[in-house]
């Protein structure tokens, strides 16, 4: 008797965890079936960015990132942005003051006057890793001669 309740209540837990992830499976499946050009959208690794094209022949969807490179993902990469991750919309669009906002000469962005620009590449990191190396030799020399 014991061992029949243990069976189903194993085949309820089975059955309410397959339900749930067909639920997610198929609400994935119509977000990407109604996928068009400027739907903001996420990848399961983690970017952000606007539909610019999408191939259904071939499942690929092409997607413009907030500093403007292109990229092509396969459809099943790509999923609805959360709440948290969201671009926010602006109230009042009109209402955007020029001085609050500046353009950086070479670039397409445009970054508030309190917003901290980090660079996109790492090309100081050698720099700094010399200056480590560096400084480590000069302790070893100091030690050496003492």
């Amino acid at each position: 008797m014991t061992f029949l309740i243990l069976i189903i209540a194993l085949a309820a837990m089975l059955f309410f965890t397959t339900s749930r992830s067909r639920k997610q499976q198929r609400a994935a499946a119509e977000f990407r079936e109604s996928l068009q050009p400027g739907v903001e959208v996420m990848t399961q690794s983690g970017m952000v960015g606007v539909v610019v094209a999408v191939d259904t022949d071939r499942q690929i969807v092409r997607i413009e990132s907030s500093d403007g490179h292109v990229t092509d993902w396969v459809m099943p990469a790509v999923k609805e942005v959360p709440a948290q991750f969201a671009t926010p919309v602006p109230e009042d669009s009109d209402d955007t003051d020029a001085a609050e906002v500046t353009e950086q000469e070479g670039s397409g962005s445009t970054i508030g006057p309190d917003v901290i620009d980090v660079p996109d590449d790492i090309s100081g990191l050698d720099s700094a890793q010399r200056e480590y190396r560096d400084q480590q030799a000069r302790k070893d020399d100091d030690t050496d001669g003492k």
